[in-house]
């Protein structure tokens, strides 16, 4: 059945704030069984999989890791939300892909400066747009280095070491992010822990158009990293 399913049907029931022993009495079986369904020690039929999505009111594609939405929708482009800048909505050089994935983007960011917006956190905000404006950074700086043609002068910081530089910014600003979140450098106390709650049907109510890109983002990020788990 694979991980995603055990993954899944776990997260389901925690979300809904239920006991193992509660799911398995309503869906008609054991709590070993239960159990060894979320661990992954055995593998269930069929049947059981569309009763859990019946119980849980979502697809079998979702349960399946198959579709990233719980009503196993398969977006596409035209689908999702309009960026806000200039270039929203353009189809580049014919490819739909590049317009995929920037509108994931912008929408999944849109939902991230939500929740940052409702953390009142100053020390928050600023840590995660340094972390997100270094990424952007990195992504230019290496198309531009890839082309001779390109003439210096446009960075200050030298080629022999942005890179290195660009990675260690980004660690500092992870730390200052940590430091935030827990509190350790004593700002904790304007931090509304209910803001960072998150949960795939809250994020659904509260995003109906937005939750969408970045449930797909989730997605497709967590595929590109077991994938270079693999590779090693």
């Amino acid at each position: 059945m694979g991980i995603e399913f055990n993954r899944i049907i776990t997260l389901l029931r925690k979300e809904r704030g239920i006991t193992q022993k509660q799911a398995a009495q309503d869906l008609g079986i054991s709590q070993a069984q239960l159990s060894h369904y979320e661990k992954g020690i055995r593998e269930c039929g069929l049947a059981f999989v569309v009763q859990v999505a019946d119980y849980y009111d979502v697809s079998c594609d979702y349960l399946l890791g198959r579709s990233a939405e719980r009503s196993g929708q398969t977006i596409t482009v035209e689908e999702l939300p309009e960026g806000n800048s200039a270039t929203g909505g353009s189809v580049y050089r014919g490819s739909v892909l590049p317009t995929m994935y920037k509108k994931l983007i912008e929408n999944s960011l849109d939902i991230l400066y939500d929740k940052l917006q409702e953390s009142r956190d100053k020390q928050l905000v600023v840590g995660v747009s340094s972390y997100l404006m270094l990424a952007v950074y990195k992504m230019f700086r290496l198309l531009y280095e890839a082309s001779p043609k390109n003439v210096s002068g446009m960075f200050r910081v030298g080629s022999a070491r942005w890179d290195r530089s660009a990675d260690a910014a980004m660690s500092m600003a992870e730390g200052d992010l940590a430091a935030a979140l827990t509190g350790e450098d004593g700002t904790r106390d304007s931090l509304e822990p209910a803001t960072l709650a998150l949960s795939t049907d809250q994020l659904a109510r509260d995003y109906p158009r937005h939750a969408t890109s970045l449930f797909n983002l989730v997605k497709n990020a967590e595929e590109a990293m077991r994938g270079l788990k693999k590779a090693e």
